[in-house]
């Protein structure tokens, strides 16, 4: 990996988010998702905080041109991460897909809430109360752990622009997986920093290296911000959170 700065960008807030947030008000125990996981579009709000995004990654890609050269822009391919990249790029930017920056799967659990997993579920429920979020696979679904292996490779194979910068369009597992991956965290130290803190939508978290030991692991790695929405207090964009299954802990 040549990279020496990864920009981290969560997605802006989806119909799904709108969804879930409306099942788990209302006690259901499903939820009315308007499409496929990969064909989730941004709610009219998601749109707004994606185009928010647009005068600050201007800038902040203007300066790493300006210092080293234009990062590498990369993508997950479910349609909420590719609206809000196109948002917030423009429709003209070369931004590359990439399957290793998808969300984590749910298997069986997609859709449910967590009050229709204890209901419908009870084994399963049982069973991810055992092992712990963190290595909790739920049939046909993934582990956080299977996602942190998909990054490791992602991380391998990644050349970064000439100045050693990459922006990443992603979603909020998979921000808090990079963390986990790059900083050399375990299980404990990601759930306790996550414990209180939030992926927002549309928000911007950076991870610089801090030597140049071509490792690109480990402690070399450091946290430049984590989950900033400053560029949407400063348009008067609300912010939200929508946590969705971006927690360790139960």
């Amino acid at each position: 990996m040549t990279a020496r700065k990864l920009i981290l960008i969560r997605h802006g807030e989806s119909t799904a988010n709108v969804a879930a947030a409306e099942a788990e008000a209302a006690g259901a125990e499903a939820i009315a998702v308007p499409a496929r996981d990969a064909d989730v579009p941004l709610s009219a709000l998601g749109r707004q905080q994606a185009e928010a995004l647009r005068p600050r990654l201007a800038a902040e890609l203007s300066e790493l041109a300006g210092v080293g050269g234009a990062p590498v822009l990369l993508c997950s391919p479910y349609l909420r991460a590719v609206e809000t990249a196109r948002l917030a790029l423009g429709a003209e930017a070369a931004v590359t897909i990439d399957e290793r920056l998808r969300d984590r799967e749910l298997g069986i659990l997609d859709a449910l809430t967590a009050r229709g997993v204890e209901a419908r579920l009870p084994q399963e429920a049982a069973r991810r109360r055992w092992l712990g979020k963190f290595y909790y696979r739920p049939p046909g679904g993934e582990a956080w752990t299977d996602v942190a292996l998909r990054l490791r490779s992602f991380l391998r194979d990644l050349t970064a622009g000439p100045g050693g910068s990459a922006v990443l369009f992603t979603h909020d597992a998979v921000v808090s997986l990079f963390l986990y991956v790059l900083l050399g965290w375990s299980e404990r130290e990601l759930d306790e920093f996550l414990r209180n803190r939030t992926v927002a939508n549309a928000s911007v978290t950076t991870l610089e290296r801090e030597d140049d030991d071509g490792g690109g692991a480990g402690a070399a790695w450091r946290i430049g911000v984590f989950a900033d929405v400053e560029h949407l207090s400063e348009l008067g964009v609300p912010r939200t959170e929508h946590p969705g299954a971006a927690r360790v802990s139960n």
